[in-house]
């Protein structure tokens, strides 16, 4: 029991510590820095300050309020999962990549959620908290925060490549946040050190 014990608190501790980090960050860039503003802090890494309306990386696949839906019934069900497993006293390392999921999953909700309402917009501007006229979108419309870029490589395409002949090539070109970050550490390790652990605890 003690054991279970000390592995909820770690979920918790590893998912409170990254959302703390996650909005901490996506406040003082939202209140600090104008849409499309970037600093350079190293020639291989930029905040540059974008806004993303869909999904992870800026993609926009499903209509705002139905993705916004399915991330909260997401969220739950990860919650859940968590629970269960550590009921089932599984090991703490694949428990603490499901908190990093859960984590990274319920940051970007809550710009979602809430930024709307809490601040107005950041074109030509520093967004406001809570502004007197309002927010920029109502609830379930935020927009998700990111600015994490790490334009590693920047060269040209040489002319003989097709389609893309003589155009800019940048890698590392997504921009992103501490919450993408976490989704996508949770998922690297477990694909590399939990595969048998992920298929055995869906399969139960």
């Amino acid at each position: 029991m003690q054991s279970k014990h000390r592995k909820a608190w770690g979920a918790a501790a590893i998912a409170v510590l990254l959302l703390i980090l996650d909005q901490t960050l996506k406040i003082w860039v939202k209140t600090h820095m104008q849409l499309h503003e970037s600093i350079h802090l190293f020639s291989w890494f930029q905040l540059y300050f974008t806004e993303n309306p869909g999904m992870a990386f800026g993609m926009e696949l499903l209509d705002k309020w139905i993705l916004s839906v399915f991330r909260i019934v997401a969220v739950t069900a990860i919650g859940y999962y968590i629970f269960r497993l550590i009921r089932r006293n599984v090991s703490f390392g694949y428990i603490a990549c499901i908190a990093l999921i859960f984590a990274g999953a319920v940051g970007n909700i809550i710009d979602s959620l809430f930024y709307g309402v809490i601040f107005d917009h950041s074109y030509g501007q520093l967004a406001t908290f809570l502004p007197e006229g309002g927010g920029y979108a109502t609830l379930l419309h935020g927009k998700v925060v990111d600015m994490l870029y790490f334009p590693l490589i920047r060269t040209h395409y040489p002319e003989w490549f097709p389609l893309w002949s003589g155009e800019e090539f940048i890698f590392f070109r997504p921009i992103f946040n501490l919450a993408d970050s976490a989704i996508c550490v949770g998922v690297a390790i477990l694909l590399l050190f939990y595969r048998r652990q992920l298929s055995d605890s869906f399969s139960k």
